[in-house]
């Protein structure tokens, strides 16, 4: 049973890595599969999906998923969940969501992760549990704490050598989305945390000075 019980209009750090510390990306057409289903799936009106490789390989080609204005508003209108922030790593992913609905999270989560596990077995043949047990989740109790995540999720990248002080620059987190325009429009909703910072270099700075001690329910998940 989950210890954290979801409240509506609540923010929570959810996260999970690859079972036995394994790969959950491994080539650029993964990465942009599970970025399209953290944003897509925040709402059902996504059920009309029949062919999730058309939209990742419109990405792939023209960094577009071809979705149309109308059924993005409708994701946005719909959804039960909220994403915030997010960080996706070779093997683990952090989000900062909100429930909106009662149960939103859970329903959010459970679609993403069984969408993308299906793919990923059948694709590399495997079997079984990809994730490293359900995904973890932390109650976001308060606005500082809620500063903070945002930056210890936006610092991960700095565990990847090449990306060390180049992590505003890595694509596959919100923090270029909150030091510029936002890539996914209304599908990230960062407000809460940009309009903290009057001016861009604010939130940067904040970022590089900020604590990043995240306490974890589970401390072990990414030794």
């Amino acid at each position: 049973m989950r210890r954290v019980e979801f409240g509506i209009g609540e923010y929570y750090h959810i996260y999970n890595r690859g079972n036995n510390k394994q790969k959950i990306f491994i080539d650029k057409r993964d990465w942009v599969r599970f970025l399209f289903l953290i944003l897509y799936f925040q709402s059902s009106s996504t059920t009309s999906f029949n062919n999730l490789g058309r939209p990742v390989s419109s990405f792939l080609k023209n960094m577009s998923f071809g979705i149309s204005q109308k059924i993005t508003e409708e994701v946005i209108r719909d959804r039960y969940a909220e994403l915030t922030a997010f960080a996706l790593m070779e093997n683990h992913f952090h989000l900062i969501v909100r429930e909106n609905k009662e149960n939103g999270i859970s329903r959010y989560m459970q679609r993403v992760l069984n969408s993308y596990t299906k793919y990923f077995n059948t694709k590399y043949g495997h079997s079984g549990h990809l994730f490293q047990g359900p995904f973890k989740s932390v109650h976001i109790k308060n606005n500082e704490q809620l500063l903070h995540l945002s930056a210890y999720i936006h610092r991960n990248p700095t565990e990847i050598k090449e990306w060390k002080d180049k992590e505003d620059k890595y694509f596959w987190s919100s923090y270029q989305d909150y030091l510029g325009n936002n890539r996914w429009n209304g599908l990230l909703e960062n407000k809460i945390i940009v309009e903290q910072f009057p001016r861009q270099f604010e939130y940067k700075n904040f970022v590089k000075t900020s604590g990043t001690k995240i306490k974890l329910d589970d401390k072990s998940l990414f030794d």
